[in-house]
């Protein structure tokens, strides 16, 4: 799930760029068997999805948890873009946090932030998209409808991705396609995080939308 070059590049180009960004996914791949050889994690994940996914990291309860994402997303070869507030793009930053994946949107406007993904896809870019539904890190009680919104209109599946403390073990859980009865597609989330603490377990926040008594 990588984000398609221009095809109007001279072929001599794209080959530099190509080689780039596989020595970029080398490179990637052996921090990733470093970190989880040292880590005290445990990474259990299901296969990767095979197209782009819309993947969900919750219970979203500790910075930690960004680390966690990249190291599940570099060991098993998954190019992915996550949101993240404005400021953290701020100066010198900026540069880090894009080379990282990050894009930049304005957390006062989520509906901008929606439409704005969905045009991308629709454009022709193709990328896996993070995102944490309950928000930030406490202060919340329901999650966030923007992925499901976003899954609906584009056709993007939604896959599982997974934080629990108590057994220290993270990483990729079914890959699922939304069906639009928002309960029922709810239900399915809500049995898989059942068991599924994050970080910081007090300050998880059950998996609800305000509002699922109305079709996607």
């Amino acid at each position: 799930m990588v984000l398609i070059c221009n095809s109007s590049q001279p072929r001599r180009r794209r080959q530099g760029m190509g080689a780039v960004l596989y020595s970029d996914v080398v490179l990637r791949r052996l921090i990733s068997r470093a970190f989880w050889f040292l880590s005290p994690w445990k990474l259990t994940t299901q296969p990767a999805p095979d197209r782009p996914t819309i993947l969900i990291g919750a219970p979203h309860t500790s910075n930690w948890d960004f680390i966690l994402m990249l190291g599940i997303a570099w060991r098993l070869g998954i190019d992915v873009r996550w949101l993240g507030k404005n400021s953290l793009f701020a100066g010198w930053r900026g540069p880090i946090m894009r080379g990282l994946g990050g894009m930049p949107v304005d957390r006062a406007n989520p509906t901008s932030v929606v439409t704005d993904v969905v045009r991308q896809v629709h454009a022709g870019k193709v990328f896996g998209l993070v995102v944490t539904p309950d928000g930030t890190r406490s202060g919340h009680t329901h999650w966030k409808s923007g992925f499901y919104r976003i899954a609906r209109e584009t056709g993007m599946p939604v896959t599982l991705g997974y934080v629990d403390r108590p057994t220290m073990t993270t990483g990729l859980g079914p890959t699922i396609e939304l069906t639009g009865d928002v309960k029922a597609d709810m239900d399915r989330i809500r049995a898989f995080y059942s068991d599924k603490t994050g970080f910081h377990p007090e300050k998880r926040v059950e998996p609800r939308l305000r509002d699922e008594s109305s079709q996607g």
